[in-house]
């Protein structure tokens, strides 16, 4: 449900301001004041409410994991389809939130402390939800569980960061759900073969165990 800014908190008003003025401009690029503006608020709300610009920062990403993992646990791990449902998932989240996207573009390309303790989150929330995957599919799995994570991640949150380059070579939106839909069947695909194991005919390297050449008979 769509919620008017008139309607949020001097806190929550700040937020989100901050939300699209990072998106757009960037952290170093956004000043405090610039972000009270936005917001029609006194700029020493910002200080009060949040401490300083990082503790804005915090408070935007924590608004955004939030978000991120309420979609996230509207999965079903029973459901049937998987990758259809985050498929659907993801076009409610980024499809109509291009602020959303912006903002994850911004902040995961950006080489700083917060930005890697952002992704760190994203990676603990991609553990957690690969575990539920797993567990769903009789918990039997063949995937390095080291770099699982980091390949679910990067499917979902790979788009979001090469959306510039993609989306010229598309001939749809990117982010409309019939094309989620195929590119959810496409990840369903990889995963199913890659990560549960389902393809007999191709057997995953153990990472313990030196590479064995193959023999000729």
């Amino acid at each position: 449900m769509h919620v008017s800014p008139s309607d949020l908190t001097g806190r929550a008003r700040l937020r989100e301001a901050a939300l699209r003025l990072f998106a757009q401009r960037g952290f170093a690029a956004t000043s405090a004041r610039a972000v009270a503006a936005e917001a029609g608020l006194s700029p020493a709300l910002v200080m009060h409410h949040f401490g300083s610009k990082e503790g804005l920062r915090a408070a935007v990403d924590e608004q955004v994991l939030a978000r991120l993992g309420a979609a996230l646990r509207e999965l079903d791990p029973g459901g049937g389809d998987l990758m259809a449902s985050l498929g659907e998932v993801s076009a409610r989240m980024f499809g109509a939130d291009p602020v959303l996207r912006g903002y994850l573009r911004r902040v995961l390309q950006e080489d700083s402390p917060a930005s890697a303790a952002l992704f760190g989150r994203l990676l603990d929330s991609a553990r957690t939800e690969l575990e539920r995957l797993i567990a769903a599919e009789g918990g039997r799995t063949d995937a390095d569980l080291q770099w699982a994570p980091f390949q679910m991640l990067c499917l979902i949150v790979g788009p979001l960061l090469l959306e510039p380059v993609m989306q010229p070579n598309l001939d749809r939106p990117m982010f409309d759900v019939q094309v989620l839909a195929r590119r959810s069947a496409a990840n369903q695909h990889l995963l199913r073969l890659g990560l549960f194991g389902s393809d007999q005919s191709t057997d995953a390297p153990d990472p313990a165990k030196p590479a064995q050449r193959a023999r000729r008979r």
